[in-house]
């Protein structure tokens, strides 16, 4: 049964709350506890800092950290006792399936909301699956959010896709809105506090929490789709007021934060700027940033950047291959990338970069070279990914035109004929062990200890916690792959069904 919304044809007066008790829903005990999952749900954040003064009241949750609410009994309990709209966060592809399942058990008849990434890429998948969904937010959703709680008829918000007499209704995108206008996420709704922990293991000492300084980048890489919505729409590079920036840090209490800008250092002369206010202020905090190996031509930023409390680069490298490098019109060569890494290696960063792998026409060695390269540019840690094909990548079309390449779903990754997901599992392994020796890792530990990132208690309470870590990874795998045996045994089941 599709349970319907009653659809509200007049706007809010100013002595009318529409909505008594908002609950912003962050749905995700089903996805990974690594290092990003430390952070607070942003996106989630500014939605209900957005609406926070339009509703009677809003509760945020984040069921990561909030365990009592995992209990599906009591979160339906309160749900049906309190709860007049509700809004659910699905950014991610990871544990996508699993949050539909999720969705489909809560109180059916309270109007609900979806929205985030993945939610705007599937949106007719959701309404499709999830019954109870009535509204899904598409995009940026911080101005409609606003909207819908104000009263103004579902058929004139821009950017909403709802239900209506039982048919489906996408309305026209929405402009993206300026981010100089919007409420910071007002870090009092929070019920938790964000470490980061691994199977109940906490593995740094330090508390997290995320600031947004711009949204957007200037750069057109073919393989990113990060300055893109999932409608296509590009986020041009847009600033907030520095003075913003400072008045939200202040109501900060983590002493870990992460810049989540695409690139920090984007404008130069306004990051140093900013790093002048944090020095001025007194701020002892350490920063995470992301950034492009350009930062390296400006040694005054960088001097500064390290005063400031920066302490993490994150580096989007990619690839060790020229070739490739001007295949993704990265900007950028190996020459450039060594050059730059000499000079930013002289300053008190830990640098981590981001790397590629399986790019189209890409030897199984030339992947493989990618730990060896790390090494001898002298990054302290690295991640590497499969190149994966979004919507409105620029290199969907040319995965599509090569033959012998495929993709199995958008989103998904790209394997070929000569080599396939099977062996680029195996490739993975290989750049992992050439680049995560015993010698790396005792750097690694050696710097974090060298930048204040841990203590030498820090590092014992990992060693002697290094048994129970692994013991939950394996049993992790197990339960991992009888949840894939399941699944693919169901869907033999319904084959056979449907065959008879």
């Amino acid at each position: 049964m599709v349970f319907e919304y009653q659809n509200v044809t007049s706007k809010q007066s100013s002595n009318r709350v529409l909505y008594r008790h908002v609950l912003a829903l962050n749905p995700s005990p089903f996805t990974s506890t690594a290092w990003m999952g430390a952070f607070p749900p942003t996106g989630l954040e500014y939605i209900a800092a957005s609406m926070k003064n339009l509703v009677g009241k809003v509760t945020l949750i984040d069921m990561r950290f909030e365990v009592e609410y995992c209990d599906l009994n009591k979160l339906n309990d309160f749900i049906r006792n309190e709860i007049d709209l509700l809004c659910i966060s699905i950014a991610w592809r990871s544990g996508f399936n699993e949050i539909c399942e999720f969705v489909n058990m809560l109180p059916q008849g309270i109007t609900t909301v979806v929205g985030g990434y993945k939610a705007t890429e599937e949106v007719d998948n959701i309404f499709e699956r999830c019954p109870n969904v009535n509204l899904i937010v598409r995009g940026e959703g911080e101005e409609i959010i606003r909207q819908i709680v104000t009263g103004v008829p579902y058929a004139e918000i821009a950017g909403l896709s709802y239900r209506e007499n039982g048919k489906i209704i996408h309305n026209k995108n929405a402009v993206l809105p300026d981010i100089a206008k919007l409420s910071f996420p007002d870090r009092s709704l929070r019920r938790c506090t964000y470490e980061w922990l691994q199977n109940g293991v906490k593995l740094m000492p330090h508390t997290f929490d995320t600031i947004l300084t711009s949204r957007g980048c200037p750069f057109k890489c073919k393989f990113c789709t990060f300055s893109l919505n999932p409608l296509g729409q590009k986020r041009e590079y847009t600033e907030r007021p520095l003075e913003s920036v400072i008045e939200e840090l202040k109501t900060i209490t983590a002493d870990l934060i992460m810049i989540a800008d695409d690139n920090f250092f984007t404008n130069p002369k306004r990051a140093e700027k900013l790093c002048d206010m944090i020095i001025e202020s007194g701020m002892k905090k350490i920063f995470v940033v992301q950034t492009r190996i350009d930062v390296a031509r400006h040694p005054s930023l960088l001097e500064k950047a390290s005063r400031a409390g920066i302490r993490i680069l994150l580096l989007g490298i990619e690839s060790p291959h020229d070739w490739i490098l001007d295949l993704i019109d990265k900007g950028f060569d190996q020459r450039q990338i060594r050059e730059s890494l000499e000079v930013l290696r002289k300053y008190p960063f830990y640098l981590h970069a981001y790397f590629i792998y399986g790019n189209i026409g890409e030897t199984a060695e030339e992947m493989v070279y990618i730990g060896r390269f790390a090494k001898e540019i002298g990054l302290d840690s690295i991640s590497f990914q499969k190149l994966r094909i979004e919507k409105f990548s620029p290199l969907k079309e040319i995965v599509e035109n090569t033959p012998g390449y495929h993709y199995d779903e958008v989103g998904g990754p790209v394997y070929s004929d000569k080599l396939d997901l099977k062996a680029l599992k195996r490739i993975r392994n290989r750049i992992r062990s050439e680049f995560y020796d015993f010698a790396q890792l005792r750097w690694i530990l050696k710097k974090a200890m060298s930048l204040g990132l841990l203590s030498k208690t820090d590092i014992m309470r990992l060693i002697f916690n290094v048994p129970r870590l692994l013991f939950a990874i394996v049993r992790r795998g197990i339960k991992n792959r009888a949840s894939r045996l399941a699944e693919e045994t169901s869907k033999l089941t319904k084959l056979g069904s449907a065959s008879n």
